[in-house]
């Protein structure tokens, strides 16, 4: 089974084929088709290790979900100076099912 890296929103994740990842927020609604161009290693019968990036390889997937996480509470405190900041956060995600790993 192939594997890959790919790159994308400032972060790198491992794929395999049928694998779903949840990526920062990209553009499209479910059932859409995406390409990740940036494709850093690709293992499969031989591996390929790209410089930075694997030329001519593509990672399919279809979009399966657009979402937002779990609240997550930002709170700074400042003791004897009476400050404090309370803040709550929602990071939007994409949730991408792989289709195919081409290389």
């Amino acid at each position: 089974m192939a594997t890959a890296i790919i790159r994308t929103g400032g972060k790198q994740y491992r794929v395999g084929e049928g694998d779903t990842v949840r990526v920062e927020k990209l553009p499209g609604q479910p059932g859409d088709s995406i390409e990740f161009g940036e494709v850093l290693l690709v293992s499969g019968d031989t591996l390929q290790v790209g410089k930075p990036t694997v030329a001519g390889a593509k990672v399919s997937g279809t979009i399966v979900e657009q979402g937002r996480g779990e609240k997550l509470i930002v709170f700074k405190f400042r003791r004897r100076k009476r400050s404090r900041r309370k803040a709550g956060h929602r990071q939007e995600y994409t949730a991408v099912k792989i289709t195919a790993i081409a290389s």
